[in-house]
């Protein structure tokens, strides 16, 4: 391992932090398990954390955004998809910055993190103290939380459209017990072939939906009247506010990799890619089916049933596992270090200690079943603070001295204007998330979102199915009494 050499400025920027994989590998024999393991499981670059965050970043929204754009319309669904990845890729970068920062200071004191998991709300209690890290823990792990519901219930409501025998709620129970297997993952070094499979299963169905939707053309009468509605503007807002901030488990894939101070530009990369799949599908599917999109919130329940659709469902299915670990084992890390099983070499007993984790997401997944209005909701309430506001303060709180400043392991590129300019931006996104994001979104993403409990209730069985098919006719018949004999009693079926 590399040793952190901080004397001087020169060598500051140049510092590496934490070549610990390396160092837990040296002096082990290189046989074929060994490589295998490696190739497949053990991953740490900075090819793996663009997968990561590239993977992680779309999963199920791809399949609201359609739903989105009915609310936004065609120019507004396009310009917010732009401007939050924008906001998404500075406020990733801003927690990469402080991660960089809190780990280099803490192994100038000789902490070793070799099996340790860093996490966000350690950042911020390192170097903002405990009251920026209770903030911190809370909004970040309800948000994975209700991150984790939202990939149970978009399971349920994705293999309904293969398989109806079954409503939502049932596929919802099934699908919880598929997802608690994730509890044997231990950490983000073992993501390696999941991420990469994870993209090229939301490239497909990305491009599935953009190409079905031309080929479909558009629906007889299409209309595409958004912005109609503020509550609906604002909601499908905040579920764009909500598709890029995904980065709440940056500072986890950071910490996978060898040298963390390359993470600075992958997430712009990985959003530059997501949007290359985001909007081209989200146009394509609003254009051919307009308004109807206000009442299907799922893309896939518009078009017609091929193989390609069933291929596209059974991929997003699997990627939503994918997801669901990637939302849940930050959970598992907090809940490990709760109860003190963080750094126990057995992984039978980590696993074993984790279950508890995945009740709560279960239950919550069968009370609360509205793909769609939920995922504005959390965008509002909870995206909004843990992604976008709560490092933008954070940054300014600990850069804020000029000393701060001048010992900088990272400072602000030339192009953002340096420290005023980082200053600026920061301002800004604080000031328009909190106003937009939370308030007006929070505003109407509730509004929508009790609309939707006082139109379907809560535990609904099938949120959005179809409704069941009337009897054959003949049926209706058999029972009808013969209308000469009793006349003056018919009643149509």
């Amino acid at each position: 391992m590399t040793d952190i050499m901080a004397s001087d400025k020169a060598v500051v920027e140049t510092v590496i932090v934490g070549n610990y994989v390396e160092m837990e590998t040296e002096g082990k024999p290189k046989d074929v398990k060994t490589k295998l393991s490696k190739f497949f499981w053990h991953g740490g670059s900075a090819y793996d954390a663009w997968f990561s965050c590239a993977s992680n970043q779309v999963a199920q929204v791809l399949l609201t955004l359609p739903y989105s754009f009915s609310q936004l319309g065609m120019l507004s669904g396009i310009l917010f998809q732009l401007f939050y990845g924008l906001l998404g890729s500075w406020t990733a970068y801003l927690i990469s910055v402080l991660y960089v920062e809190y780990r280099t200071r803490k192994e100038r004191e000789k902490v070793d993190f070799r099996n340790h998991v860093i996490q966000w709300f350690e950042v911020l209690d390192g170097l903002l103290g405990k009251h920026w890290r209770n903030v911190g823990l809370a909004f970040n792990c309800t948000f994975l939380l209700f991150g984790s519901v939202i990939q149970l219930i978009a399971c349920a409501s994705n293999i309904y459209y293969i398989n109806d025998n079954l409503d939502k709620r049932t596929w919802t129970y099934i699908f919880g017990a598929c997802c608690a297997t994730t509890v044997f993952i231990p950490s983000f070094h073992n993501y390696r072939i999941w991420s990469f499979l994870g993209l090229v299963m939301t490239t497909y169905t990305a491009w599935y939906l953009t190409i079905a939707s031309l080929l479909h053309g558009q629906v007889e009468g299409v209309k595409h009247s958004g912005p109609a509605k503020l509550v609906l503007y604002f909601t499908g807002a905040t579920n764009i506010l909500y598709t890029f901030g995904g980065h709440a488990v940056t500072v986890e894939i950071m910490h996978a990799m060898w040298k963390p101070q390359k993470f600075k530009a992958i997430y712009l990369l990985a959003t530059l890619y997501v949007l290359t799949l985001t909007l081209p599908s989200a146009s394509a599917v609003y254009w051919a089916f307009g308004d109807l999109l206000l009442d299907h919130s799922n893309a896939f329940s518009l078009l017609p049933k091929s193989r390609f659709r069933d291929m596209a469902v059974i991929l997003m299915l699997i990627h939503q596992f994918i997801t669901f670990g990637f939302a849940c084992t930050p959970l598992y890390f907090v809940w490990e270090k709760a109860i003190g099983m963080h750094e126990c070499k057995s992984l039978c007993k980590r696993a074993a200690a984790r279950l508890p984790v995945v009740v709560p997401i279960w239950f919550l997944a069968i009370i609360f079943p509205f793909f769609g209005p939920i995922n504005s909701t959390v965008g509002s309430l909870l995206v909004s603070f843990t992604v976008y506001i709560i490092p933008a303060l954070a940054h300014i709180f600990t850069f804020k001295s000029a000393a701060a400043r001048e010992n900088a392991v990272d400072r602000p590129p030339k192009f953002v204007g340096r420290w005023v300019g980082a200053y600026t931006i920061n301002v800004f996104v604080v000031v328009w998330v909190f106003v937009v994001g939370f308030g007006f979104g929070g505003w109407a993403s509730v509004t929508n979102f009790v609309r939707q409990i006082d139109t379907f209730g809560l535990f609904t069985k099938c949120y959005q199915c179809p409704p069941p098919l009337p009897p054959p006719p003949h049926l209706l018949n058999a029972t009808a009494p013969p209308p000469f004999h009793h006349p003056s009693h018919h009643h149509s079926p």
